[in-house]
């Protein structure tokens, strides 16, 4: 069996890729269950070492890279820099410099009543990660999770997106360049059933960044072996622009937040909630911005074609259902071949897939609100909660609004470019996803996290047996002492009292 590349710009087959078999995936996860123990085992330092590898091969092959990129999704080489390639080098950097502190071994409050106990956490490696990645940032969104999971001191199994396999291809090669362990490493190509194979094989973690629909089928499957399992899902995100914001920069934040990467960000604006006494001025502003992009492929281009066909013909049946249910198109709504022209919709009800569903894909459907309870309330009528954007000029409005947004990531006065802060943890709630990356609770996703007790006691406990009505009387006494609202003298006396007595 063959996957293939094609091109988004003329459909046809660039390159015939193996799908990795059954068997293949099987080895493959056996060599890395047996490399996780060296690999895990190396000094946090010399995991970093080969990250900093990682870092400098892709700046040497920059070009390259981003030539794939661009060939193999159809985005502008100027996205796949910005949004693909930079966004990977600051996390790897972020990790280089945090990662030792981040998973040292850290000591914690004992409570005094276990006399000479001292309490730690550590942070062990998982074992064998396998990572499911997605298509639109076929870069970023493999090798963040794959460099995550190697400094925690895990082995890897990644699947590319069967759409986007040239980049698969390029991960490889990066890797080879590096002193990464060929099995510390295994990319495996291939489409839906090499991803199912990878869950079979009951691996100590997942990590998949896809749409919601197939990562509740991922869960189901892990539920039944209880495999940790982290999701990244699809959004709806909403942009709320309050009547006192900056107009002209947040037109500007929108035509970006909707139409770069020609939709297909999960953290994409997808609806845009304006108040009525800035809509008129605001929807002349997008309009007026948005014809002023520049369609095609090249250095000089804004906005490339779709990646994929079906994404395509999804994206246009979700402007054909908003028409067909009143919305009115003030600009765009034509398709040619992979290509969607960016497109702006007025008198957008809820009751559309617009407004409802993920459409991913270059459209900015726009709503005007009077009540800011209503608008934050429209915001909130999705199943997705994964960014939000919020403009105004007050904060005091936008801590109200970030307050009552049900969603897991939010940005303030800009757009969705708060997922390349490698601080910052990054997931979503409601059916956005599953648990975090990025950061320091990133890092930690990937761990096991050991909690251990040392007690230095030499004498017998005061909760071993035998019990007695003296024992039951000192534990009495030790919970009055350390729990009872009493006097400093009195507890002084209590605390010698019991020092003496056990």
């Amino acid at each position: 069996m063959e996957i293939e590349a094609k091109s988004p710009l003329t459909g046809e087959v660039i390159k015939k890729i193996p799908e990795a078999t059954d068997r293949e995936v099987e080895e493959a996860y056996k060599q890395a269950k047996e490399a996780s123990e060296a690999w895990g085992s190396k000094p946090i330092e010399k995991r970093i070492k080969s990250l900093k590898n990682v870092r400098k091969t892709i700046i040497d092959n920059l070009d390259n890279i981003t030539e794939t990129i661009s060939l193999d999704t159809g985005k502008v080489e100027t996205e796949a820099l910005m949004a693909d390639i930079l966004p990977t080098l600051e996390q790897i950097k972020y990790y280089e410099k945090k990662a030792p502190e981040i998973l040292k071994t850290e000591k914690r409050k004992t409570p005094k009543y276990f006399r000479k106990n001292k309490s730690i956490v550590q942070y062990d490696p998982m074992g064998v990660v396998s990572i499911i990645s997605p298509w639109n940032y076929p870069f970023q969104l493999s090798m963040i999770p794959l460099m995550t999971a190697l400094v925690a001191g895990n082995t890897v199994l990644l699947k590319p997106s069967e759409n986007t396999p040239l980049v698969g291809e390029k991960i490889g090669e990066v890797l080879k360049d590096t002193d990464i362990g060929k099995n510390t490493v295994h990319i495996l190509q291939g489409g839906k059933r090499v991803g199912e194979k990878l869950i079979e094989i009951n691996p100590d973690k997942i990590f998949f960044t896809g749409s919601t629909e197939v990562g509740k089928e991922i869960l189901k499957n892990a539920a039944e072996s209880l495999i940790p399992t982290s999701l990244e899902l699809g959004g709806k995100d909403p942009m709320i622009v309050h009547r006192d914001a900056n107009l002209e920069r947040a037109s500007s934040a929108a035509v970006y937040g909707a139409f770069s990467n020609t939709g297909q960000i999960c953290v994409s604006i997808e609806r845009i909630y304006v108040h009525e006494k800035r809509y008129t001025e605001f929807l002349e502003k997008v309009k007026q911005k948005t014809k002023q992009l520049k369609i095609g492929f090249g250095p000089d281009a804004d906005i490339g074609p779709m990646t994929t066909k079906e994404q395509t013909e999804k994206v246009m049946e979700h402007i054909k259902d908003a028409e067909e249910k009143g919305a009115k198109i003030e600009i765009g709504g034509e398709r040619k071949n992979q290509y969607i022209y960016p497109t702006i919709l007025t008198k957008v009800k809820h009751k559309m897939k617009i407004m409802t569903e993920e459409t991913f894909g270059p459209t900015m459907p726009i709503k005007k609100y009077g009540d800011l309870k209503n608008a934050i309330e429209q915001a909130n009528q999705t199943k997705y909660g994964l960014n939000a954007s919020i403009w105004t000029e007050d904060r005091k409005i936008a801590k109200k609004i970030q307050n009552k947004l049900q969603t897991g990531n939010i940005y303030i006065n800009d757009t969705v470019k708060n997922i390349g802060n490698p601080s910052l943890p990054f997931g979503g709630v409601k059916q956005s996803g599953l648990g975090r990356y990025h950061g320091s609770e990133g890092l930690k996703t990937f761990s096991h996290t050991k909690s251990i007790m040392i007690n230095k006691n030499k004498k017998e406990e005061l909760n071993w047996f035998p019990y007695t009505q003296d024992k039951q009387e000192n534990i009495k006494k030790a919970i009055k002492t350390f729990h009872a609202d009493i006097s400093p003298i009195k507890k002084i006396k209590n605390l010698i009292t019991l020092l003496r007595e056990t």
